[in-house]
């Protein structure tokens, strides 16, 4: 497979990203309203409870476009060895990643801000070897 041997890192980084937020956008998608509802009872004591539904819109349309980037950044490493398409996925990534922390550390819940630093630090290093 000549696009792991050239660029193995950061192609198995981005098909980590790309499993990461295509399916977390469609798991948005296919159950919207237990997404919402579950969401609504988390953030039940913060200042984004009456913003739910159009908070988690705007974190499904991130995900999605970011994964779509992403996958077509894939395939522009394969063909051309460019990068520009697939980093731009991965910083909307990083955005993404981010939102999602400032919602957590403001719904108290510090277990799930901390566990999103995994899939960050990730992130920052896909960021860093696609902008190499």
């Amino acid at each position: 497979m000549k696009i792991l041997s050239n660029h193995p890192t950061e192609v198995l980084i981005l098909f980590f990203l790309i499993v990461t937020f295509v399916q977390s956008g469609i798991d948005k998608a296919i159950d919207w309203k237990g997404n919402v509802e579950f969401i609504k009872s988390h953030f039940k004591n913060s200042p984004l409870k009456n913003s739910v539904p159009l908070l988690l819109a705007i974190i499904l349309v991130i995900e999605i476009c970011a994964g779509i980037l992403m996958t077509v950044g894939v395939y522009q490493i394969y063909t051309s060895g460019n990068k520009e398409i697939a980093l731009l996925g991965v910083v909307l990534s990083a955005i993404a990643l981010i939102f999602l922390l400032i919602g957590q550390r403001l719904a108290k819940d510090y277990a799930g801000a901390m566990s999103l630093a995994v899939y960050f630090i990730i992130t920052i290093l896909g960021v860093y070897l696609l902008n190499s």
